[in-house]
């Protein structure tokens, strides 16, 4: 027993003599909780999280909003005030109080954060202005949902002053048009390298420009919505596209002659024609790209079209590797397939994970590529 405790005792100095660099590492990995808790395992850690670099807030972790409230208050009150703040993650499922949410915001920027992500229920003007304006963000990850709403659109700024921003992502937002009667949020990012909207809209404007020397990569994310417009993208160095939902934007092309990768995860809820000829066009304009990722459930909606197999593909002349991921439809999905025309004959008397002759469709022009075909529903 004298040996074990010695033992014992050995691997917990071992802990305590490692520097504080390292424990505040280990200590981010943490939500700030959990983080606060290890206080008390000894002295060595007693004020140890009060110099913690990431701070990971989130309502979930606690049984009742006020416990939380109270938590956060305290958090910021005796954190080292003198230390720069390097990452904040808020998340309040539910609304939050407006006063607690603009002291969370003033905290980080006054504390120079460079890693911002934030999502709550409220209205847009309960963030300070501050947060779209502070230049030491790098990245900045955004979901405000008005209150009363599952699902909602916020208004967003016509324009960013975030000059040192590399990675932003937005969620639930309305673009507002600007003097030339589009909607061009993102054109002050200069530094911008990695872009993802998900479930945005425009107000008031029927093109949303995406211009950015610097993007790299861009994903979106889309529900099925009647207020149809286009995206127009001016993106020379794009490499990486990614696309999830239902596509019901036109894609002005008007310089994407890097893109090399596309990923597309699309499903249609409705038996309309529109969006599988939409789909198509996105493809016709993919002349140069190695790489291509679609699921199971893009093939379904572009074999919709009437007579796709004998198209001529003028594109994907370059393509190198073709990668199918079969996932399981939605139920909805699955209702709409049955009820299309050009299904009736096939189903067998379900729809086959991948419609026959559609692979071969899309490397006519690339005989050679590489097709990987991945099953997720195992």
């Amino acid at each position: 027993m004298k040996r074990r405790k010695r033992s014992e005792s050995k691997m917990e100095d071992r802990l305590s003599d490692l520097p504080d660099c390292v424990l505040l590492h280990i200590l981010t990995f943490l939500n700030a909780k959990h983080a606060v808790r290890t206080c008390v395992l000894s002295t060595r850690w007693k004020n140890l999280w009060k110099s913690l670099p990431t701070l990971i807030l989130h309502s979930s972790d606690f049984w009742t909003f006020k416990g939380f409230t109270k938590f956060v208050s305290r958090l910021l009150s005796l954190r080292d005030s003198t230390l720069t703040l390097h990452k904040l993650d808020f998340e309040r499922h539910g609304c939050i109080e407006p006063q607690l949410l603009k002291r969370i915001v003033k905290y980080a920027v006054s504390h120079h954060v460079q890693h911002l992500g934030i999502s709550v229920k409220c209205d847009i003007r309960d963030i300070p202005p501050c947060i779209f304006s502070c230049h030491t963000l790098t990245s900045l990850k955004l979901s405000v949902c008005p209150r009363g709403y599952i699902y909602g659109s916020t208004l967003f700024p016509k324009s960013l002053a975030l000059t040192a921003l590399t990675a932003l992502h937005l969620q639930h937002f309305t673009f507002c048009k600007s003097d030339d009667d589009s909607a061009e949020p993102f054109s002050a990012c200069t530094r911008l390298k990695d872009l993802t909207i998900d479930y945005c809209t425009v107000k008031d404007a029927r093109v949303l420009c995406i211009s950015s020397v610097s993007l790299a990569s861009l994903t979106m994310r889309s529900d099925q919505s009647e207020d149809f417009y286009k995206i127009a993208l001016s993106t020379p160095n794009l490499r990486a596209l990614g696309f999830t939902g239902a596509p019901f934007q036109q894609l002005i092309w008007n310089n994407v002659s890097k893109l090399e990768r596309v990923c597309i995860d699309a499903e249609i809820w409705s038996t309309s024609l529109e969006s599988p000829l939409i789909l198509l066009s996105w493809l016709l304009e993919l002349a140069n790209i190695k790489a291509l990722t679609v699921s199971a459930s893009t093939l379904q909606v572009l074999f919709l079209i009437p007579g796709l197999l004998k198209i001529k593909l003028p594109c994907l002349g370059h393509l190198e590797s073709l990668r199918v991921e079969l996932k399981p439809l939605s139920p909805i999905f699955s209702m709409r397939l049955k009820a299309a025309k050009s299904w009736k004959a096939a189903l067998k008397p379900s729809p086959p994970p991948i419609p026959d002759g559609i692979v071969d469709f899309l490397i006519q022009n690339s005989p050679s590529a590489k097709v990987d075909m991945i099953n997720f529903s195992r």
